[in-house]
């Protein structure tokens, strides 16, 4: 689910407090972190610039999907690099959270997409595609920012503040977007048997695409709250622990 709160990622082992303290990168795996997020700070800020710019231009909101296509395809599939080293650095014990939500929420995300608004064309000019597309842009430049600052030991308040509160309007604006183009495709899919394969053939196997459409969006029941809670759970727990930090001092 991608959603655009960022989920069960906020603790992903990128400059949490946490994961540093059961063992932390070394120089080099700090410095490739620290290029890696700045780079995607600044790829979802080129496409924040770039829905800006075409909404001034045109003066409407419809459509803008167009004027940022090939960076949102780029910058979003180059989350599975980030997914990759999750996993990595949950098999040695770095990451306390779950990598299968996690997993769920960035497969989710380069399937909707890919699979979905690359795929099922006419569902591009849908006003629901702008909302997840708006919803992941905050969340990313907030969550890039918040791991590179975390990296460099130079947190400020006013992004961790952002990556905990944000995302109870971003989250459900994100998933609600996403439901809503999965739903708008639906019709299109079914009359063009997008990726259904039908029997009779030499594998002796049917897959349709439809039908596994409607599963997905079934899948978000039972995920999407558990990636919301755990998010309320590490804002309280975080946030309160900074005002607790604050008074003490």
């Amino acid at each position: 689910m991608a959603a655009a709160g960022g989920g069960s990622r906020a603790d992903n082992g990128y400059g949490g407090q946490q994961a540093r303290r059961r063992k932390g990168p070394g120089a080099l795996a700090t410095g490739y972190l620290v290029i890696y997020n700045v780079v995607m700070t600044a790829g979802w800020l080129v496409i924040a610039v770039g829905l800006v710019r075409a909404y001034l231009a045109k003066g409407s909101y419809h459509s803008l999907y167009y004027s940022i296509e090939k960076p949102l395809k780029f910058f979003q599939t180059g989350a599975l690099l980030e997914e990759y080293l999750l996993i990595v650095k949950y098999l040695l014990g770095i990451v306390p959270s779950s990598v299968v939500l996690t997993a769920f929420q960035v497969m989710s995300r380069v399937f909707l997409t890919w699979a979905v608004t690359h795929s099922v064309k006419e569902v591009q000019t849908e006003d629901s595609v702008l909302l997840f597309v708006v919803a992941w842009t905050i969340t990313e430049i907030i969550r890039y920012s918040f791991y590179t600052f975390s990296l460099l030991n130079h947190l400020p308040y006013l992004i961790k503040w952002a990556r905990y509160t944000l995302f109870i309007v971003l989250y459900p604006m994100g998933v609600s977007g996403e439901l809503l183009t999965i739903y708008a495709a639906l019709p299109f899919v079914r009359q063009s048997g997008l990726y259904s394969i039908s029997l009779p053939n030499k594998y002796n196997f049917s897959f349709d695409y439809y039908t596994f459409l409607i599963l997905v969006m079934i899948s978000y029941i039972p995920i999407f709250p558990q990636l919301y809670f755990h998010m309320l759970h590490q804002r309280r727990k975080v946030l309160s622990h900074t005002e607790e930090h604050k008074k003490s001092e």
